[in-house]
């Protein structure tokens, strides 16, 4: 069955579908020294503190037309911010019929949607290895949705909020609701994979792939950037500064990292 918005599909009562989505982000770095690595979580904690953190969090709730309830809110030392908001549900029933469509939502100026919702959550993890001269900065977004439209339409924002290298999401559809007839409703849109969120600009730099379970309504998919300029891992200098006997050790490090997070295993 072709699954169609509510203007096609009359339920009984509230939308009681919970729908789920966890974005996980990482910006990799090259620190050479100690003075490095604490420069650098210092500068990520100062870009991703918890006021910016609920700046974007704000972002998403007017996306989805949330109302937010409540904010909560932390910096922790010696690194890292936590920001929880709880949120309320609003009206739906005017949703546009392109808010049930696989396509990427708005960018950051052009925030809309309807929804109905619960809680978003962003929790972030700057660290470093000591030996290696590795630098990671990690940000988990989760938004839990109860109603009609998918929080997926907050994707594209979320991923012009962040600089990522790697990008790892989690989609799910939970519980079921039903229609005035009371046969169960497992799922009210149609959904092939979280790529078809992301946007066209954005997907020609990643390398991606899927592992979904489309009986379950479980999708998710991981991505990595596939250009490589090694500028943009150095903190604080440039690759002119380096032999090329460093730029190859420095480049080899970096790419291991992004392929351990990518394949989520270690690699020798």
């Amino acid at each position: 069955m072709s699954l169609t918005p509510k203007q096609r599909i009359e339920l009984h009562g509230f939308n009681n579908l919970t729908k789920s989505l966890s974005f996980n982000m990482y910006d990799i770095c090259y620190t050479r020294t100690k003075e490095e690595r604490e420069a650098y979580i210092k500068y990520i904690d100062e870009q991703y503190n918890a006021e910016r953190l609920t700046s974007i969090l704000t972002k998403v709730t007017d996306i989805i037309e949330a109302n937010i309830l409540n904010i909560a809110k932390q910096d922790y030392e010696p690194q890292g911010a936590s920001v929880t908001i709880l949120v309320s549900e609003g009206p739906v029933d005017d949703s546009p019929i392109e808010s049930f469509q696989e396509s990427p939502g708005p960018f950051p100026e052009a925030v809309v949607g309807h929804l109905d919702k619960s809680h978003i959550t962003v929790h972030t993890y700057p660290e470093y290895h000591p030996d290696e001269g590795i630098s990671t900065f990690r940000a988990d977004i989760d938004i839990s949705t109860c109603g009609e439209i998918s929080p997926l339409k907050a994707l594209n924002y979320l991923i012009h909020s962040f600089e990522t290298d790697v990008m790892v999401m989690d989609y799910r559809v939970r519980g079921f609701t039903r229609d005035v007839e009371g046969h169960k409703l497992f799922i009210d849109h149609d959904i092939n994979s979280i790529q078809n969120y992301i946007p066209e600009g954005l997907e020609e730099n990643f390398e991606m792939i899927d592992v979904n379970v489309y009986q379950e309504n479980i999708f998710h998919t991981k991505c990595k950037l596939k250009k490589f300029d090694l500028n943009n891992y150095l903190f604080g200098y440039s690759e002119e500064e380096l032999s090329e006997e460093e730029k190859i050790s420095i480049t080899k490090k970096l790419k291991k990292e992004m392929d351990e997070i990518f394949y989520a295993k270690n690699m020798s």
